[in-house]
């Protein structure tokens, strides 16, 4: 029985998954401060309430990114620990399309642009389309100030960009739907996990990174003083 496990610490909510065979359970905790010490013991739990090891794992994914630096880091980390100690396979899963997939299996959409705050003003974003099977990339992940998102075609809109920035989104959304609830999560990652891992798309524990838009994460005390002087 093909058994998946994945994780997602990529926002505030962390969350895992165990994907064995057709049953798909998850857990998940609040909080940006506590995800790594909640995130392995979640796992643990959800491989003893199955009744099964690490060992009996096929795959572990995870959400790459983007998303919290020290949230991806954290998920790397984790993912690369039980890859080397058990010498499972890594499926690297980007987070914005794991939030379409849960657009598409809660509303029923084939036509997602996912947004997820990046704080700083801006937001990492991603246009993706269903079909046959599969999600194809319609634009490529990118960062930028809310208002210079340009989705291609009639998409939905989903992620917690369109909270955090919706006076500057109105004109880019228009009528179009909006479910700004919907986060980066384990579930769908399992899911987009084991599509890949089927095809072979892995990675070994070596290769895993997490996927960074933005080169600098941080400013410096002097810059964030600056930007505080001048409202921003």
């Amino acid at each position: 029985m093909l058994t998946i496990i994945a994780i997602d610490t990529s926002s505030d909510v962390a969350s895992v998954a165990l994907l064995r065979g057709e049953k798909l359970r998850s857990l998940s905790s609040e909080g940006f401060s506590t995800h790594s010490l909640s995130t392995l013991p979640m796992l643990q739990q959800l491989l003893k309430e199955e009744g099964i090891e690490i060992k009996d794992v096929d795959a572990i994914a995870f959400g790459c990114g983007p998303g919290s630096f020290t949230g991806l880091r954290t998920a790397c980390g984790i993912a690369q620990g039980l890859s080397f100690g058990a010498s499972i396979p890594v499926v690297p899963v980007v987070t914005l399309e794991a939030m379409a997939e849960t657009c598409r299996r809660k509303y029923g959409t084939d036509t997602v642009l996912s947004l997820l705050d990046a704080r700083m003003h801006e937001v990492y974003w991603g246009e993706y389309q269903y079909e046959n099977g599969r999600w194809k990339t319609i634009v490529e992940l990118s960062l930028s100030s809310a208002a210079d998102v340009v989705p291609v075609g009639n998409p939905v809109f989903c992620g917690n960009g369109l909270t955090a920035y919706a006076d500057d989104l109105m004109t880019v959304v228009g009528e179009n739907p909006q479910y700004p609830d919907i986060i980066p999560h384990a579930e769908a990652i399992a899911i987009l996990g084991k599509e890949r891992f089927l095809r072979g798309e892995t990675i070994r524990a070596a290769d895993i990174e997490p996927l960074y838009l933005r080169n600098k994460v941080a400013l410096k005390t002097a810059e964030r003083l600056a930007l505080k002087e001048k409202g921003e």
